[in-house]
């Protein structure tokens, strides 16, 4: 039902001929039939969150990207909202610590990975690294155009340790961006969101396409596809972020541990 949005390995995505303010495979019915489900759907995710985490055995990682006001910090409040705390948690990724840059890429997105039975969820991620570090300048070609191959084989490696890698690229238009990003300027609960480098960089909006379309040509993998997913309606938006998830889960179909048998006593 989801194919639409999903980008399977050597499917050219595109992005700029894909409509953010599309809602493919969304419910008949639209907004009101998606929110009419939401509940349903975080009770599910819900269960199987509780059921992984007891299990012990197997984890997930959730990686949100997408340009800024793109709406990865509203979807991520959506769809934890029916979790256990206990078995899951956010990272959000800044700009690299002088510590961190004495490492490779990777070293601070590896120590930030799930252990077994728990979600986490990357706001921004080292996809940062193909497609910030390009826009803005901030490596050469030769050394974040080696970082593909580097996101895969580590993408594998998580896998191979029983970590599923879960990557939604939230689509927001241009003129979208735009119009939340004046909103929240003009919001003084909202303005200290919205920085100089937020302002250049939705210039570069352009730039940015084309470096997210590669992104996600390089590292779409039939292990860990892309799933492509217009932003511009945040109830949709919402709704298929849970929608994934929840088919994510379902696939993994985490089981509780069967206990040994307790004897039978006057204590017990």
């Amino acid at each position: 039902m989801l194919k639409q949005i999903r980008v399977r390995p050597g499917d050219p995505v595109n992005l700029a001929g894909r409509d953010p303010s599309s809602t493919p495979t969304a419910p008949p019915g639209g907004r009101r039939a998606a929110e009419a489900q939401a509940a349903d759907q975080l009770a599910v995710i819900g269960e199987l969150q509780t059921r992984l985490y007891a299990e012990r055995r197997r984890s997930l990682l959730v990686v949100l990207q997408g340009v800024n006001c793109a709406g990865k910090s509203e979807a991520i409040r959506h769809v934890l909202c029916g979790m256990d705390p206990a078995g899951t948690r956010v990272v959000s990724f800044k700009a690299p610590t002088e510590h961190e840059l004495a490492h490779d890429f990777l070293w601070r997105v590896h120590t930030q990975a799930p252990a077994a039975g728990q979600i986490a969820v990357f706001n921004r991620s080292p996809y940062d690294d193909v497609t910030t570090a390009r826009v803005r300048r901030l490596a050469p070609q030769q050394v974040w155009r080696a970082r593909f191959e580097h996101i895969n084989a580590f993408e594998r490696l998580l896998g191979d340790r029983g970590t599923r890698v879960l990557k939604c690229f939230l689509h927001l238009s241009k003129e979208e961006q735009g119009r939340r990003m004046r909103a929240r300027a003009e919001d003084p609960a909202q303005r200290w969101k919205v920085t100089a480098d937020d302002i250049a960089d939705h210039q570069k909006y352009d730039d940015y396409t084309q470096a997210f379309g590669e992104m996600i040509d390089r590292t779409s993998t039939e292990e860990t596809p892309w799933w492509v997913i217009p932003a511009d309606q945040d109830w949709y938006r919402d709704w298929a972020v849970a929608e994934v998830l929840l088919r994510a889960l379902k696939d993994i179909d985490p089981k509780y541990p069967t206990l040994p048998k307790i004897p039978a006593s006057k204590t017990l």
